[in-house]
């Protein structure tokens, strides 16, 4: 795409090269535009005209958009004038828009990018069941979601996602208390040997029926966060531990129905578990007591 003429304002040097001079496609785009800041294209395409023209041939062919490189507190107008063109995103991350996006803002931008793999939602509580029906219909290559704290979603909702996305691999459900043992059974039935990553984590709804049913069909589970799932028991753990060999991660603070001996083993192969055992409990509480930290013969 050769630059817009524009007026500069003044004679140019004979011999000079100004920066819309380059070849914008061979040069610009790929070798600078690409390494400046979402933030900072804002700011560039107030300059002029052609520079308005560039950023936005820029933005047209996003592949990652990340609302956190604009700001904290990204405007809506900003966001709807940053992704206006683009159709070729690959990766979508919302999270700082939570205070204002709704589905009118989400669906369009879903409908423009089917090569959507990756999107995250958290604290996007304005959204309902209708953005997540686009996500699921426009974006069949998904493979990871966050909907971190989305108490708007329901077991209705989740499985119109997994019946339309069967590449998920990671997929966070952090506080969304809506969804209960059904909707998370469901779930490890269709994704089954596809899933890696999952978060159940703060939902009391969530129970040892869920937590078997998801190692049984998910064998290559590595990472499952249970924080908080007070339902949550040895019996499920001691499930993981006999159907899941690629574990590497778990997540059981504060599931108070968790006992020692179902997490045991899985720390002899070292599968990371956010509780210590009993025994250096003990000896942490006495550390603080006494203010050093005794010998303790372990062979005894």
């Amino acid at each position: 795409m050769e630059p817009p003429m524009e007026p500069s304002g003044g004679e140019q040097e004979p011999g000079t090269v100004r920066l819309l001079d380059l070849p914008w496609e061979d040069v610009l785009l790929p070798h600078v535009l690409n390494w400046v800041p979402l933030r900072q294209l804002l700011r560039l395409q107030r300059v002029s005209r052609a520079f308005r023209a560039l950023v936005q041939l820029h933005l047209a062919g996003l592949r990652r958009f990340d609302a956190a490189q604009v700001g904290p507190q990204i405007p809506r107008a900003a966001f709807s004038r940053l992704l206006r063109d683009a159709e070729g995103l690959q990766e979508l991350a919302l999270a700082p828009c939570h205070e204002w996006l709704s589905d009118e803002d989400l669906v369009p931008v879903l409908a423009r990018n089917p090569q959507l793999r990756s999107v995250g939602l958290a604290n996007c509580g304005q959204l309902s069941r209708r953005a997540l029906g686009a996500l699921a219909e426009g974006c069949p290559r998904l493979q990871r979601l966050s909907l971190a704290h989305c108490d708007w979603v329901d077991g209705l909702a989740l499985r119109g996602l997994v019946d339309r996305c069967p590449a998920l691999e990671e997929l966070d459900l952090t506080a969304c208390r809506q969804l209960k043992d059904e909707a998370i059974v469901y779930l490890a039935q269709k994704l089954s040997a596809g899933l890696r990553s999952l978060s159940l984590a703060v939902n009391a709804n969530v129970g040892d029926a869920a937590v078997q049913e998801l190692a049984r069909n998910c064998p290559e589970l590595e990472h499952l966060d249970l924080t908080g799932c007070l339902r949550v028991g040895s019996d499920g753990v001691r499930t993981l531990a006999e159907y899941c060999p690629a574990l590497r991660s778990l997540r059981v603070r504060h599931c108070h129905h968790v006992a020692e001996p179902s997490l045991s083993r899985l720390r002899k192969r070292g599968v990371d578990i956010d509780v210590e055992p009993p025994l250096h409990q003990a000896l942490v509480l006495l550390q603080d007591m006494a203010g050093f930290a005794p010998f303790v013969n372990l062979q005894v």
